[in-house]
């Protein structure tokens, strides 16, 4: 027993025990601007010849310490300066509030001028004949409508009777049907549906009367007759018809044919409305 418990102290000396470390710290107080007091022989601030206070509060003039925040030069108060703002007024603390509470009377409602109602004071000088800007100016002075800040419509409205078991808010969703999905219910209602409507539609030519050919009389071939219309040729002046060509470029009649059919077979294979013009394909 005393060999354990030695070696559990031993275990104990070697353990890393927690740092404790006080409130100034973990948070320090905020930095005093260097004075001449605090400038020692081989600091980085250090200065020769005349040195005076304001030099260290000028930041352009002042270097970063090794290891330190930089100094912002701003002369702070002294020691026993309290930060924040002090309250002056007394209100007695918790036993003054857990007594009584400090109730704010209302204070009174002055009379304020109420906004006027155009409109209706423009509908109402309609209805009575007035249209011009001076008869509406006169009919304002002598009818002045406002508007009141109180709306009664809304007082006024009824709620809509409602049963007593009523329940607000939206209906649940139903639970998704897995045994019908793994079954393929939905499968077989929908052969069963498509079964009945093809049984339905066979039934229905069953069912369905036919009628025998139609034979068409001369009333009812009468009818559809159309008289055909004769078409009158365009009329033209005496002495432009029956003019034979001025010009003709082929020698003879057998090169014209020829000169005809080479553009025939080449129609297909030329570009342009009269398929005169070049070749589709190089």
């Amino acid at each position: 027993m005393p060999e354990a418990k030695s070696s559990r102290q031993n275990v104990l000396r070697w353990k890393k025990q927690p740092v404790r470390r006080t409130v100034s710290q973990i948070c320090p107080p905020p930095r005093r601007p260097l004075t001449v007091a605090d400038v020692r022989p081989g600091v980085d601030n250090e200065r020769l010849g005349v040195v005076r206070d304001s030099m260290f509060q000028n930041p352009l003039i002042v270097k970063a310490e090794l290891g330190k925040p930089r100094e912002r030069s701003y002369s702070l108060p002294g020691i026993n300066f309290n930060y924040g703002l002090y309250t002056r007024r007394l209100d007695g603390g918790v036993p003054e509030a857990i007594g009584h509470w400090h109730v704010f009377k209302q204070q009174p409602a002055f009379p304020h001028e109420l906004t006027r109602n155009y409109i209706a004071m423009n509908r109402r000088a309609v209805r009575a004949g007035l249209v011009t800007a001076p008869e509406n100016l006169l009919y304002r002075q002598l009818n002045d409508i406002r508007i009141s800040d109180q709306d009664d419509r809304k007082m006024k409205k009824e709620l809509p009777s409602l049963p007593p078991d009523t329940t607000f808010g939206i209906w649940s969703r139903p639970s998704t049907p897995f045994f019908d999905l793994l079954q393929n219910r939905y499968q077989q209602l929908w052969v069963q549906e498509q079964k009945a409507a093809q049984k339905a539609i066979k039934l229905e030519h069953k069912h369905k009367v036919f009628l025998g050919k139609l034979y068409e009389t001369r009333s009812s071939q009468l009818r559809k007759y159309k008289p055909p219309v004769k078409l009158d040729t365009l009329w033209h002046m005496p002495h432009f018809q029956k003019v034979g060509a001025h010009l003709d470029t082929f020698p003879t009649e057998a090169d014209r044919q020829r000169a005809f059919k080479a553009h025939r077979e080449e129609h297909a294979v030329r570009q342009g409305t009269l398929r005169m013009g070049t070749y589709t394909h190089p």
